[in-house]
């Protein structure tokens, strides 16, 4: 059930599967964005606590520990037994999600069942991952072996804050690696709820870490730590690029990176608009528009154009925005003021460089951080709301006349994460899927992503796969072993 006065139960960071105050004793707070007001505050985790959580990690991993010693089908029963543990809390951890977020509660709720659902399909990796044997040339005989690369080191957003933990936390559980994790400073509630689930299901003690605090302190303290072989974080182009050079100018640690996206729908004129509008409209404003791989520049073949943009703004008027444990809502408040701020300025550049704000545009009442549902048409690829990543609920409509040239301009931008086309013309289909450059394309469909299917980006969207058989991989060394033998056979 719905409950905005949901109890916090864990405000402290999780170090050796113990909840413990900073050891600076400092805290910070989480807010209510639909209230701007206090939820909790939060232990402020930096460099000194990161060093102790990778120490707790480091024993956990180390050689003889339980954790090591332990059969991968023994992996594979605790993983389900903490999906078990979150499905059984799921009402709890939605409320967590909603309150600390923004988010409707009904979207939270299906976040916390995908949460559950990733720790469930990497389980059943867990026992089926391993190397191969190779004909190699003389009297030797070779395989591989597939090794957990140790301490890893994990960064999340503030977007899908519970989800996001899965991502990050499911294949590290499945490869036998330990972690030392950051969640968002504005919604670091759930994860520090799972880490208490893990405890309960049975994990060791130091296998995951929740180090609660800021990117330039406890993020920057992973990102540069010795004794951390591997950082995967999800987040901005910017801090992205911050991360890879204090991995470098650290250690060498491996590095995944899932980062901004301005993804294209293209939608040609042989689409049924009652079915095309909204799943477009859908593709830019769900999560209030907060999702990294957003279709936020929806082109629109010029036939179907004006009528397109004509119900699209007829739809935006529909949708309803208010506080987030209202059961019709269905656009919460974006996370947090400078979120807020940033789109609103972004609305103002659209306006400013010749878009025509079509609906919307302005903040929703006095409190909090909405912001209306909002529609551009006539933009043009030049204006900053159709490059740059706004991260709200702007829908830019762009015009264009011909397969080739959408598709030149779609792949126009230093982003390459997600894009997508609507047509029942399977050549078109087929064309732009194999011409656009992004890491995922949907066809006749958007966001539609999957556990069992990789996700992650081109260009400056980031590289490395989280997801599926891949989101495996960064999480795991290849060995190879060459035996002499007295003979051939």
């Amino acid at each position: 059930m719905a409950n905005p006065n949901q109890e916090i139960k864990y405000t402290k960071l999780f170090i050796n599967n113990e909840f413990v105050d900073a050891k600076s004793k400092k805290t910070f707070v989480t807010i209510n964005p639909a209230t701007g007001k206090k939820i909790a505050d939060i232990a402020e985790g930096d460099k000194a606590d990161v060093d102790l959580a990778v120490e707790a990690a480091k024993k956990a991993f180390a050689r003889g520990s339980e954790w090591r010693n332990m059969d991968a089908t023994t992996r594979t029963r605790l993983m389900n037994k903490l999906a078990d543990l979150i499905d059984r809390d799921s009402n709890i951890m939605a409320n967590l999600e909603a309150l600390d977020n923004g988010k409707t509660y009904v979207a939270a709720k299906g976040d916390v069942y995908f949460t559950a659902k990733l720790f469930r399909y990497y389980a059943g990796y867990a026992d089926k991952i391993h190397g191969n044997t190779i004909p190699v040339d003389g009297n030797f005989f070779s395989f591989t072996r597939k090794e957990p690369i140790g301490v890893v080191g994990q960064i999340l957003p503030w977007n899908y804050p519970a989800l996001m933990a899965a991502f990050k936390w499911a294949p590290v559980l499945a490869t036998g690696c330990v972690s030392v994790l950051k969640p968002a400073e504005q919604t670091p509630l759930t994860a520090l709820y799972i880490a208490a689930l893990s405890k309960e299901a049975g994990f060791p003690p130091g296998v995951l870490n929740v180090v609660t605090g800021f990117g330039p302190t406890a993020g920057g303290a992973i990102s540069s730590h010795p004794d951390i072989r591997k950082v995967a974080f999800t987040g901005s182009t910017e801090v992205g690029k911050l991360i890879m050079e204090a991995a470098a100018k650290s250690n060498l640690k491996k590095v995944s990176l899932e980062l901004g996206g301005k993804s294209p729908l293209v939608v040609f004129d042989d689409v049924d608009l009652d079915e095309a509008v909204p799943l477009a409209q859908e593709a830019v404003f769900t999560n209030h528009g907060q999702i990294c791989c957003a279709g936020s520049r929806t082109f629109v073949q010029e036939k179907i154009y004006d009528e397109f943009v004509k119900r699209s703004v007829a739809l935006a008027k529909q949708r309803k925005v208010g506080n987030q444990f209202n059961a019709d809502t269905k656009q919460g408040p974006q996370v947090d003021k400078d979120t807020f701020d940033k789109i609103i300025t972004y609305i103002d550049y659209g306006k400013k460089d010749g878009a025509k704000l079509e609906v919307g545009g302005k903040r929703v009442g006095t409190e909090g951080f909405f912001v209306e549902p909002t529609v551009f048409s006539n933009v043009t690829d030049d204006m900053r709301i159709a490059k740059d990543e706004i991260f709200g609920p702007v829908q830019s409509i762009i015009k264009f006349k011909t397969i080739d040239e959408v598709i030149e301009r779609s792949n126009n931008t230093n982003y390459g994460l997600a894009s997508g086309v609507l047509t029942k013309n399977i050549d078109n289909a087929l064309t732009f899927a194999n011409a656009v450059e992004a890491g995922t394309v949907w066809v006749n469909c958007f966001n539609a992503t999957a556990v069992n299917t990789p996700f992650g980006g081109y260009k400056e969207s980031g590289f490395g796969r989280e997801l599926g058989e891949e989101g495996l991989s960064s999480y795991l060394e290849t060995k190879s072993v060459s035996i002499k033998l007295p003979c051939r056979n």
